[in-house]
């Protein structure tokens, strides 16, 4: 799962799916990734995503049930992806979809086309798996995941209920 094209990820990366025994580094990560937004936020808001991002049964569930895929610059693990299958409803999303959680890039690896092959490499799942919906939801603070997903094709469905005092949308892309 190395990704080799001209247009794909700038760098010497490896991609695979995450395992349990990542979850420490998964949750690492989704503190410094997601850690870039904490000063968007109240304090108090702040402090509910830190600890939902700093959850590790977060990351033992969704490795347990969803196709993770992880980017690695030698040993270390710099960007994350989970594709949930559909029969999985969730919050936003009905049991009919699957589902993009957790996108997550470590600040000193953005800009390289991490995001960007690790939701293709979900798309390609739910292709494989015979999906015929995949969703995700972002927020107001997420312009650069924003064009990512416009760029595979997402397109707004509706504005959802805000979270963390922040703007979230709903995407859908029909396989």
């Amino acid at each position: 799962m190395t990704a080799d094209n001209s247009s794909g990820p700038k760098g010497d990366f490896t991609y695979r799916r995450a395992t349990r025994g990542d979850i420490e580094q998964l949750t690492a990560l989704a503190v410094v990734s997601y850690g870039a937004y904490f000063k968007e936020l109240s304090p108090e808001e702040a402090g509910k995503l830190r600890a939902g991002v700093s959850d590790t049964s977060r990351f033992e569930n969704l490795v347990k049930l969803s196709d993770g895929f992880v980017c690695l610059s030698g040993s270390d693990i710099v960007g994350m992806a989970f594709l949930v299958p559909s029969g999985n409803a969730w919050e936003i999303f009905p049991a009919e979809w699957s589902y993009i959680r957790m996108v997550g890039v470590h600040p000193a690896w953005q800009g390289k086309g991490i995001a960007k092959e690790l939701t293709r490499l979900c798309i390609e799942r739910a292709r494989s798996r015979g999906e015929s919906i995949v969703a995700l939801h972002t927020s107001e603070m997420m312009t650069a995941a924003r064009h990512v997903y416009e760029g595979f094709g997402f397109k707004v469905i509706r504005e959802i209920e805000p979270r963390f005092g922040k703007r979230y949308w709903l995407y859908t892309l029909e396989l």
